[in-house]
């Protein structure tokens, strides 16, 4: 009775028995569908796909590979469905959860705007579309870790030399060594907040054009600046914006056409939502870090 005890039977009395079981939940279904169809279109589809990895159409042995590989991956995952394989599996539970968001997509595409709609969105979104002030400008840096409490006084003599020389002065010939460069054209906020700080961008906005001011503090130390041109934040026409306008209406339309089929799908269920165990939950948790 040695072979009742080999792997190889245990393995094909697991597998009939398997086959058994997809055999009579699908008998009890009663909607089980033999037929498989590789239509014109699936075949264009894939030959697509392929010429667009590889450059190159696929030749008649690629393409019946392509097809055998379609069919293959419909057998199995029609039969792995019919045994529920699919159940309780995270990352097809989320695929799936992916193409119906496509699917909202396709069902619920919103209108084109009018130029009306267009503008009340602009008007509605106003700190969306703001544009930031931008400056043209140039400063002296004096460090405060290489002059110490001599710093500020350095900086105001300094500050009148440089008001002599208004905007023929050359900051680089008296400032101390700075990697970030001593002149910004035409840079918004954020570009100089990036560089030089938050707090040194805010101070900018209070200071007269054309004069030598200062000293401002920055996480480098002090600056002496002069603005040559300050451009205040604006809201840009819609006609400068059109597209930008219309591309973010028709992404929050999208978005609230989703919502609104989500909730119709959402009220077909009745929902309970269990109060979880506080203290098994903080095992749990804790076990998962």
């Amino acid at each position: 009775m040695r072979w009742l005890k080999e792997p190889l039977l245990h393995f094909l009395l697991i597998g009939a028995g398997l086959f058994v079981l997809f055999y009579q939940v699908s008998d009890e279904d009663g909607d089980r569908n033999d037929r498989i169809v590789i239509t014109a279109d699936d075949i264009d589809r894939m030959a697509a796909l392929w010429s667009r990895r590889w450059q190159r159409p696929p030749t008649p042995a690629e393409l019946d590979g392509l097809i055998a590989s379609r069919i293959r991956e419909e057998v199995l995952y029609r039969e792995a469905r019919a045994l529920g394989l699919e159940q309780d599996d995270t990352i097809v539970r989320r695929r799936m959860a992916q193409k119906m968001e496509f699917l909202f997509q396709d069902i619920a595409q919103p209108a084109e705007p009018t130029e009306e709609a267009l503008q009340v969105f602009l008007q509605q979104n106003v700190a969306r579309f703001r544009e930031p002030a931008r400056f043209s400008l140039m400063h002296v840096y004096l460090s405060t870790d290489r002059r110490g409490e001599q710093a500020v006084q350095d900086a105001q003599l300094l500050l009148e030399d440089l008001r002599i020389q208004g905007a023929d002065a050359d900051p680089t010939a008296v400032s101390d060594p700075l990697m970030l460069g001593h002149r910004f054209v035409d840079r918004s906020e954020r570009e100089i907040a990036r560089t030089l700080g938050e707090d040194f961008t805010a101070a900018l906005t209070a200071l007269p054009v054309k004069q030598w001011q200062g000293p401002i503090e920055s996480a480098y130390g002090l600056h002496l600046v002069y603005i040559h041109e300050r451009i205040d934040p604006r809201v840009p026409a819609l006609a400068e914006i059109r597209d930008r306008v219309h591309a973010e209406f028709i992404a929050e339309k999208q978005r609230e056409a989703n919502a609104a089929v989500y909730q119709q799908l959402k009220n077909r269920y009745d929902i309970v939502v269990e109060k979880p165990d506080a203290e098994r939950l903080a095992d749990v948790t804790g076990r998962a870090r």
